[in-house]
């Protein structure tokens, strides 16, 4: 009788959940569409269902993770609905008390992007990653809230309000087993350093923590060990010890050092012989006898690797391999080469060229289709693009076919290379400037440089014509020409110039280019008072003049980036020779030399290291015009002094101060550079710099003064601005003269960094 009774339950319960579905509709249903939502149901009209299967269905809506809230109406004409009440979807995302305004930040640390849907756990997630983020600069006990407020589109607007926690000092780094090496050398390689007196001052360590960084120092101490080597060298993790009361700490490393170890040979092994072992030994500095050395060790291993992928094998494998003998302290050196099959380009694609034209772009490639692949070549390439000054970057890929092909791709990034300015500025030396310009170095994308100017200052009033083709008819031939028209105020007097220039260059090499030119120029003077003639012995050297003459140059160029550079080194030599049928007749030679390197790998960030000399003489064929010579001061030169006052000067008592600039028959100066990233998104960049340069006149009989050296320094701006590069320099002389006329702030646009 219960069995049975039991049975009739479970018939009348089943009767009562059991029910045939007529009608399925949705409501607040935004994110799926009703065609979706009915695929993932699991039943359809016409079935029979229950609560399970309802229930069922709700989860696998939930599971989208579209909703706050699902719930169900079944009425007795079989219809069932389901309603929605979705999550809110975020509108804004900010960040309050911690890198407000870096657009990056937010994308790699909150990774909550407008548009999504507020979802709690994520939240959390985010605030885990900031705190993490601030834990890796070195601070603890940081605290990040989320406000969230409802805005009256239904978004919402969501902000982290961050409270920063407390840096961590560093006051002691101690070193136990340290008996090869000195412990101080340490610091040059590692990124946590013990506080130095006044830690706060430019140079010295500041000594806060940086644990992004802490689990890899002792790596990198290991690592210096092994530079001079030390290949049993073992170095613990260091042991911290934080005081949470004043938020200090001291660290200690434990380090084994064994014994440096000597090279007794060093071996190739060509898994197939693709090149003599001569040839890969040449370009090793590893050398039998010496102390073994795991920088040089890699640097010969790429070396080795560039040797044979210029050869075609694109794919070609290094495998260096040490055998040591750990009685004798010796080791083998064996750098297994497996080169695999030699590579064709199969096609050269170019994207993100939206202005400048595919074909500007492939001549400055030395890889084209059916090319047997080069690495040297590819490096060049990538150096070539960027020594156009088109782009703000430029990336090569290699896209691998398969064993014996690839493709490239080619990825540019333009850069603004032409304005239509209308208005003003300001500079250093010409004060108030007004000027009207039209100038493109890439008109149309085709390479062609041409510019339009009128401009006028409190020193200058210049009105110019130019073009130049660095690529005529994409052969390795350039041309250019201009006209100019200028008034420009020396010191001590004004030349008004009239002249047209013209020439043509050549493109021997990749880096090797030369320029033969032709140059004529009416020039006369003013100078604003009278002057005693007996002075300059007689003559007047103010005297207007003609000047008729050809320039003969060559350069060399491997620098990898048109305005700021970060490897390489330019050197070039010009001779004009002037009296050709003007009344100027003299030879004028200009050397300039810049060395540009990189420092990233060194010291973990993007600073560059620059180098820059200038050697210039003038030799008399019978007239030089006081125009002719050269002067001294200002960017370009030495800084810390006015544009062109440094000058052998001689004694006039109708000079304005009782002195007359003559200008210099030879000048020598150079600068010292070192520039660092200062906001990297903004394209601007911090400098600091030394100048030094001597001048002397060894054509003037009776100088006041001669044989001049001056020296200044000072710290800067680089700015890629919307109108094209800036230099904001603020500069101190070092020990200037009676009657120097100096300046402290000095400002040029457009050069190259």
């Amino acid at each position: 009788m219960k069995i049975l009774l039991s049975f009739l339950l479970v018939v009348f319960a089943t009767n009562i959940y059991a029910q045939v579905v007529k009608t399925i509709e949705y409501s607040g249903l935004v994110h799926l569409s009703k065609p979706v939502a009915l695929r993932m149901l699991g039943f359809s009209q016409g079935d029979s269902i229950d609560k399970e299967m309802v229930d069922k269905a709700i989860k696998k809506y939930f599971d989208q993770g579209y909703f706050n809230d699902i719930w169900t109406e079944f009425d007795k004409n079989g219809k069932l609905t389901f309603y929605f009440k979705e999550k809110a979807i975020i509108s804004q995302v900010k960040l309050k008390g911690w890198k407000e305004n870096d657009d990056e930040i937010k994308e790699s640390v909150i990774q909550i992007k407008k548009g999504t849907l507020y979802d709690e756990a994520k939240l959390e997630a985010a605030k885990k990653r900031i705190i993490d983020a601030i834990s890796q600069e070195g601070k603890i006990d940081s605290v990040v809230e989320v406000e969230t407020v409802y805005l009256d589109n239904g978004s919402v607007k969501v902000t982290f309000v961050v409270n920063e926690g407390e840096e961590i000092i560093i006051k002691k780094v101690k070193y136990s087993g340290v008996y090869g090496l000195d412990p101080d050398d340490f610091d040059d390689v590692i990124a946590n350093k013990e506080e130095e007196f006044m830690g706060w001052f430019w140079g010295q360590n500041d000594g806060k923590m940086s644990l992004r960084d802490l689990e890899y120092d002792n790596l990198r101490i290991r690592d210096y060990y092994m530079q001079y080597g030390y290949l049993d060298a073992k170095v613990d993790e260091p042991f911290v010890r934080v005081d949470f009361d004043n938020y200090s700490a001291d660290m200690s490393y434990l380090i084994a050092e064994g014994e440096p170890y000597k090279i007794t040979n060093v071996v190739i092994e060509q898994l197939k012989h693709v090149v003599d072992d001569a040839k890969l030994q040449d370009v090793i500095s590893l050398e039998v006898g010496e102390v073994f050395n795991i920088k040089t060790f890699r640097d010969d291993a790429k070396k080795i690797k560039t040797v044979v992928a210029d050869l075609g094998y694109a794919f070609v494998q290094v495998i260096p391999d040490l055998k040591k003998n750990k009685e004798e302290h010796t080791v083998e050196v064996v750098f297994r080469v497996i080169p695999g099959q030699k590579v064709k380009i199969r096609n050269v694609l170019i994207s993100g060229n939206n202005r400048t034209l595919d074909r500007v772009i492939r001549r400055e490639l030395y890889l084209a289709p059916n090319d047997i692949y080069s690495l040297t070549d590819l490096r060049d390439s990538r150096a070539s693009l960027g020594r156009l000054g088109f782009f703000d970057g430029n990336t090569i890929e290699e896209k691998r076919i398969d064993n014996k092909t690839m493709d490239l791709i080619v990825k540019v990034k333009e850069a603004p290379t032409g304005n239509i300015q209308l208005g003003g500025g300001y500079d250093s030396y010409g004060g108030l400037l007004l000027n009207i310009s039209v100038n493109d170095r890439n008109i149309w994308g085709s390479g062609i440089n041409i510019g339009v100017k009128a401009e006028r200052s409190q020193t200058a009033q210049s009105y110019s014509f130019t073009i130049a083709n660095p690529r005529l008819n994409d052969s390795d031939f350039s041309g250019n020409f201009s006209i100019y028209r200028s008034d420009f105020d020396y010191i001590d007097y004004s030349v008004l110039t009239a002249g047209l220039n013209l020439g043509v260059g050549h493109r021997f090499t990749r880096h090797i280019s030369g320029y033969i030119g032709y140059g004529y120029s009416e020039n006369s003077y003013t100078f604003g008072s009278d002057f005693n003639a007996s002075v300059y012995g007689g003559i007047n050297p103010f005297e207007s003049y003609t000047k008729s003459g050809v320039t003969v140059s060559a350069k060399w160029d491997n620098t990898d980036d048109y305005y700021l550079p970060r490897r390489g080194f330019t050197l070039s030599q010009s001779i004009e020779k002037s009296g050709l049928g003007g009344t100027a007749n003299f030879i004028k030679t200009r050397t300039n030399f810049a060395k540009y390197y990189g420092l990233n790998d060194f010291v973990g960030f993007d600073a560059i290291f620059r180098y820059k000399a200038r050697l210039y003489t003038i030799i008399d064929n019978g007239y030089i015009p006081l125009a002719e010579k050269f002067y001294m001061g200002g960017i370009g030169s030495v800084r810390g002094y006015q544009a062109y006052s440094l000058s052998p000067t001689l004694a006039d008592a109708t000079a304005t101060d009782g002195i007359r600039r003559v200008g210099g028959t030879q000048t020598f100066s150079n600068n010292l550079e070192l520039s660092f990233p200062l906001i990297p998104k903004a394209k601007m960049r911090f400098v600091v710099f030394a100048d030094w340069g001597t001048i002397l006149d060894n054509t003037t009989e009776d100088l006041l003064t001669n044989n001049i050296s001056r020296a200044g320094y000072g710290t800067g701006l680089e700015w890629f601005s919307p109108v094209g590069p800036i230099q904001l320099m603020f500069v101190r002389p070092i020990a200037p003269q009676d009657g120097d006329q100096t300046s402290t702030f000095e400002f040029t646009m457009g050069q190259r960094f």
